[in-house]
């Protein structure tokens, strides 16, 4: 009997040996560290069974050998039974042991009681969860401020955020992050820009919410869109085009200045690529969404210029140095293309350059002003328009967008 209860034993331990290694497979945590949380379990259980967490161990994986010892100082007197063993009960299990010395007395962890099981098994899940997060965090952090592909796992039907896996990892991509991307569906691939790794505050009023390092996954970012131009074009990844701003409405409409630093490399060519396919690519995986390269110029008033793109500039001059503002003047026929739909020509420009622009018509330039006639845009969510405002949909310059 006795031998077939030692035979069922070894076969329990050979099988949370084999436990432990498919948890390593799956998970990536290593068997080492699933055995440290075996053993802080069985330690604590000591403790609430005998008062006493003075556990030592041997474990042999290879062999299939897991024992586990309780230690009690020898004593000729025991007055703590839990931390204290006589002395001739102790020679019956170490011959050679002598008073004041601690022997090894073998646990049986059955005997350990329901409510310790209980409690170690909370132990062991706690570690698996606790590791796992580490995982997620060093896995998260190697990939920051990259683009990855991730693999859409699930949609939730009520919120339309996506759960995606990065690696062995998990994460959520939100309904709002979608952006440029229709009728996602479970085991889709998906890019997605990792813009910060966050780790729980201790003080945080929301940590029961959001346990564990929480992974900012983006798609409206605008270096998200900076990543996937390094990522088609050369000559921004080896440096010799450099992104230098950029101004985004995700899902409408990117303004991106560049510069060259070589001058026989065309910054905004570059970009483009031949018959625009640079660019297309980027549109196709932005789903749509319209882009402007202009070139990156150090005087600001030919910035401007150039941020207003596609709209043709009669003259920029500075209005109030103090505040960095800028009046533009267009010819009256570039007024509607200049301001662009709802402003966002405008608006996307004054982020793009850092300036509040003044936008005016060339008639209504010399004499008095016509506050009618002008639009003032700064780099703020918000865009002033006087009297009607204009609607018309933008029109793309030659070379310098992509529907």
């Amino acid at each position: 009997m006795a031998k077939k209860k030692t035979a069922d034993r070894q076969e329990d331990i050979k099988d949370m040996f084999a436990a432990m290694q498919e948890l390593e497979k799956t998970k990536g945590i290593p068997v080492e560290v699933l055995l440290e949380n075996v053993q802080r379990s069985i330690e604590k259980a000591c403790k609430s069974n005998y008062n006493n967490d003075d556990v030592a161990f041997n474990v042999d994986i290879e062999n299939g050998i897991f024992e586990a010892f309780i230690r009690k100082t020898v004593v000729e007197e025991v007055t703590d039974p839990n931390r204290e063993i006589e002395y001739h009960d102790a020679l019956a299990i170490d011959s050679h042991v002598d008073i004041g010395e601690k022997v090894k007395i073998p646990i049986n962890t059955k005997n350990l009681g329901r409510i310790s099981v209980q409690n170690a098994r909370s132990v062991i899940r706690q570690g698996i969860r606790d590791k796992e997060r580490e995982i997620t965090l060093d896995e998260f952090r190697k990939k920051s401020k990259e683009i990855v592909t991730a693999l859409v796992e699930n949609i939730d039907p009520e919120t339309g955020n996506a759960t995606i896996r990065i690696g062995k990892s998990i994460a959520t991509l939100p309904k709002s992050e979608q952006v440029g991307i229709d009728n996602l569906k479970e085991g889709d691939s998906v890019k997605v820009y990792i813009a910060e790794v966050r780790e729980n505050d201790p003080n945080s009023q929301q940590k029961k919410k959001s346990r564990g390092p929480r992974a900012v996954i983006s798609r409206t970012s605008n270096d998200f869109v900076k990543r996937l131009f390094e990522l088609e074009v050369p000559e921004i990844f080896d440096g010799t085009v450099e992104i230098v701003a950029i101004a985004r409405e995700a899902g409408s409409r990117t303004k991106i200045a560049v510069q060259s630093k070589n001058p026989n490399v065309d910054s905004v060519g570059a970009c483009i690529g031949t018959r625009g396919i640079r660019v297309a690519k980027i549109v196709e995986e932005l789903g749509g969404e319209k882009i402007d390269i202009v070139e990156y110029k150090e005087d600001p008033a030919q910035f401007i210029s150039t941020a207003l793109s596609p709209a043709s500039v009669v003259s920029v001059v500075l209005n109030d140095e103090e505040t960095n503002e800028w009046r533009v003047t267009v010819p009256d026929s570039q007024l509607s293309l200049a301001i662009g739909n709802k402003g966002q020509n405008a608006r996307l420009a004054a982020r793009l350059t850092g300036c509040k622009i003044d936008i005016r018509p060339e008639s209504g330039f010399y004499g008095e002003p016509d506050e009618d006639e002008a639009i003032l845009a700064d780099d703020s969510e918000e865009i002033v328009m006087n009297d009607d405002e204009v609607m018309t949909d933008d029109q793309p310059a030659e070379g310098n967008s992509e529907e």
